[in-house]
């Protein structure tokens, strides 16, 4: 009987809540039969620091709002064979998208200096700069497969690692849908 392969799994979360690593979390007790099919080699999850060269699967939550959530897009788009779009925020820009109606300088006043008190500023040391406008992952990397939901549940997360562990292709639409 042959071991099946390991694959390796970087995750990461861009603009949004983290709900979907909790989602991802939530797995509970499948996590141990998860572990032993993948090593995570990034994530907030873990210690790593570095994202390595060549990652099978690569799974971005959140929206690209900022020049840091760029950056991070592309480089999992470069280092990951496939990407993964996952929750509502990666998919469509969902709820960090809502400031688009808006103008960024107007966002900007409304936050750091209409309704602050003390010191009203806008941030510029140590906070990445926004981008004029919040897009879904695709608005700026190819993305392979796209996994619905705020959150998705640990359900689809589940079903769409095993297929991709087994080797096939998942149909995230059988097991999830936009808000749910």
């Amino acid at each position: 009987m042959s071991t099946p392969t390991r694959i390796t799994v970087a995750t990461t979360w861009l603009d949004g809540c983290s709900g979907c690593h909790m989602s991802f979390l939530d797995m509970d007790e499948r996590l141990i039969e998860l572990a032993r099919k993948i090593d995570i080699v990034y994530s907030p999850l873990v210690d790593s620091k570095e994202l390595p060269e060549t990652v099978d699967v690569g799974l971005l939550e959140g929206s690209i709002s900022s020049v840091d959530d760029l950056e991070k897009a592309r480089a999992f788009r470069r280092h990951c064979k496939i990407l993964i779009s996952l929750g509502d925020c990666a998919v469509n820009g969902n709820v960090p998208a809502m400031r688009n109606y808006f103008k960024l300088d107007d966002v900007m006043d409304r936050s750091y200096r209409e309704n602050v008190t003390l010191q009203p500023q806008i941030p510029t040391r140590g906070v990445p700069a926004l981008l004029t406008t919040v897009k879904p992952i695709h608005g700026e990397v190819a993305v392979d497969i796209f996994v619905p939901g705020c959150p998705p549940s640990a359900d689809a997360i589940w079903y769409v690692l095993n297929e991709l562990i087994e080797g096939r292709v998942p149909d995230p639409s059988s097991v999830t849908r936009f808000g749910a």
